[in-house]
């Protein structure tokens, strides 16, 4: 949790606690700073962005530029909410991710579950993960079940056989991760914890009886398309397609042999996932106010370097269509098709194209919306788009705080938060107010 700055005003002395964020991406670094009051509403106090430097598909590829656009996206939060903050929770959106679930079970004989039996449940459950050499960025118990019977949210109390939790376990490569805090660390702030993308999203995105039921998440990112699968109520699988909206924008450029800020733009205002009859007739400018001879002619482009928009749809959507296709191989991997398919939500930058839920909807056949932050009291306008959206769902999963089994047990481990301080104790009373809260 971060602290309120020196800078804090006296008004906002009702502030029990303040979240910092900071979503690292390959087109911007966002960051943003939540309260939260002593009766527990959530607001948003200050949130900032600039162009991302030093990052390419989720990696750290120059630690100078990382370092120096991530304290600048901070600041700019900072100046905004008008407190500093200390440290933030984190957004890994590369580093092959992967996820499974692990399942465990422990005798009881019949007798009433007591809190010792949970907790040596859950050191049970954190002593079977086998990383293999890999990072353990979360291990999470989703659901506890009696005798084999799945949807029991609280066991304390009841008779059973058999105690069981089903564990959703997240792995990342651990030089790219430490790449990422070294970066913010180096940007003088301290990690308060690495979150997967693709849960933080699904934070912001996603209603608990969409989880429960069964949803897939396509969080389309500049670089990257993360595509998980949430059933049961927790994430059940996970595969990264190494193809976002940057790469459309790189077509529009390559095909119309313009500068990449000049095909962002046009991808941006005149693109579409949906052809319309008047394209043909439609030319649009390749420049913008002010931006004559800002760049080179478009190629096929008429004497007032404009082009047909029918041409510049026909890029986008012979490139969402790749895109599309590798994400529909994705989901039939996770066995989410046929019958077992079921509502599909779009989210990240890629998911502002105009036209892209009716575009991906009848490529896969399935019922697709687009996924934003919910409305959040002081949340800006321009930062409610689904391009915000995991960084405002990495502050709701902060101010969540899901339990960690690492955390739990004789041996405690902290969870992977760079810096921290174990205190087992604490920890070990949250795993047992979490049966109440978090389940």
């Amino acid at each position: 949790m971060a602290q309120l700055g020196r800078n804090s005003s006296p008004g906002r002395a009702r502030l029990h606690k303040v979240f910092g964020a900071v979503n690292i991406g390959s087109f911007r670094i966002s960051a943003m700073i939540m309260g939260e009051t002593d009766t527990g509403e959530l607001l948003v106090l200050g949130s900032g962005h600039r162009a991302s430097q030093g990052i390419k598909r989720g990696y750290v590829t120059d630690m100078a530029a990382a370092t120096y656009a991530i304290r600048d996206a901070i600041e700019r939060a900072e100046k905004n909410a008008g407190t500093s903050v200390q440290s933030v929770w984190v957004a890994c959106a590369g580093a092959g991710l992967t996820s499974k679930v692990s399942k465990v079970e422990i005798e009881i004989g019949g007798r009433r579950i007591e809190e010792e039996d949970i907790e040596h449940l859950l050191v049970t459950a954190r002593d079977t993960i086998q990383p293999d050499g890999r990072m353990v960025l979360h291990a999470q118990p989703a659901h506890y079940t009696l005798d084999g019977a799945h949807g029991v949210a609280n066991p304390r109390g009841l008779h059973a056989e058999r105690l069981g939790v089903d564990v959703h376990v997240m792995f990342a490569d651990g030089a790219p991760v430490r790449n990422l805090t070294e970066a913010v660390q180096s940007a003088h702030l301290e990690v308060e914890g690495v979150v997967a993308a693709p849960l933080a999203a699904g934070h912001a995105c996603l209603r608990q009886e969409e989880r429960e039921l069964g949803v897939a998440l396509v969080e389309i990112g500049s670089d990257v398309t993360n595509v998980s699968v949430f059933a049961g109520g927790m994430l059940l699988g996970l595969r990264a397609v190494q193809f976002g909206s940057g790469d459309i924008t790189d077509a529009v450029a390559s095909a119309f042999g313009i500068r990449r800020f000049q095909a962002e733009r046009l991808k941006c205002v005149s693109g579409s996932a949906i052809a319309s009859p008047s394209d043909h007739r439609e030319m649009i400018p390749v420049n913008g106010p002010g931006e004559d001879g800002a760049g080179p002619v478009a190629r096929g482009a008429d004497e007032k370097n404009r082009i047909a928009r029918a041409e510049l749809v026909s890029v986008v959507t012979q490139h969402l269509a790749r895109l599309t296709d590798e994400v529909g191989k994705s989901l039939k991997h996770m066995g989410f098709s046929g019958s077992a398919a079921g509502q599909v939500v779009l989210t990240g930058g890629g998911a502002e194209l105009d036209g892209v839920a009716e575009f991906v909807q009848g490529a896969l056949g399935m019922p697709v919306r687009i996924g934003r932050a919910p409305a959040l009291k002081g949340l800006p306008e321009a930062h409610s788009t689904p391009g915000f959206a995991t960084l405002a769902g990495l502050c709701l999963y902060a101010a969540d705080d899901p339990i960690d089994i690492r955390s739990v047990g004789s041996h405690f481990q902290d969870r992977m938060r760079p810096g921290a301080t174990g205190r087992p104790g604490h920890a070990l009373g949250r795993v047992f107010r979490a049966l109440k809260e978090y389940f």
